[in-house]
């Protein structure tokens, strides 16, 4: 139950469902309900087989590649902290066109839910924390971000657009300090390493 924890919150962090509230908003304006629902449903769809995808393959593609899990930690976290640099200083914008058809598998589902911080994550928590609640984290962290989106409306009513904002901040921070973490303990392990090689 633990690693579940450990795995759920940078999760959670990593794919800041309520920062991309506003975003789901804008991109959804103008549809029914009807549509605005198989939307959510088709971004969720998405984001999930892709997270399990890398899930399933990733530490195969690390160990074909010769990388270890320290070196991807240092260099996850170096991402993570860029990417969280990155949404701390800039307001995130859509550049998607398109019908609706597509909205839920892109840009919603990927690269919005899951992105390239959520897949930072994944390789990050499988190798520290192994495959079941890894994948048990993610499903959930998912699951939350389709809730969050089904009760959008309500929720930017209560949050308000300076309200989101703020959580959207304030989840890029976190990020960053959980970037730095993940740097510091991959180098802990790779001088741990070659202390015992020598």
């Amino acid at each position: 139950m633990r690693s579940f924890w450990l795995c759920f919150f940078p999760m959670f962090v990593a794919v800041d469902a309520v920062g991309v509230l506003p975003l789901f908003l804008h991109l959804t304006a103008g549809l029914d309900h009807v549509k605005t629902r198989r939307v959510i449903v088709q971004s969720v769809a998405t984001a999930t087989v892709v997270a399990l995808v890398f899930l399933i393959i990733g530490r195969y593609i690390l160990e074909f590649l010769g990388v270890t899990v320290a070196d991807f930690m240092v260099a996850g976290g170096a991402l993570l902290f860029v990417l969280s640099l990155t949404d701390l200083i800039f307001e995130k914008r859509s550049i998607f066109q398109g019908n609706h058809e597509a909205l839920g598998a892109v840009p919603l589902g990927v690269p919005l839910i899951v992105g390239p911080a959520v897949i930072t994550t994944i390789f990050i928590l499988v190798g520290e924390h192994g495959l079941v609640p890894t994948v048990a984290a993610t499903i959930v962290n998912i699951a939350i971000a389709g809730v969050v989106f089904w009760l959008a409306v309500p929720l930017h009513r209560v949050l308000g657009s300076s309200g989101t904002r703020t959580i959207s901040k304030l989840a890029s921070l976190l990020l960053a300090a959980i970037g730095v973490m993940m740097v510091r303990k991959g180098i802990e392990i790779i001088i741990s390493a070659h202390r015992v090689q020598m």
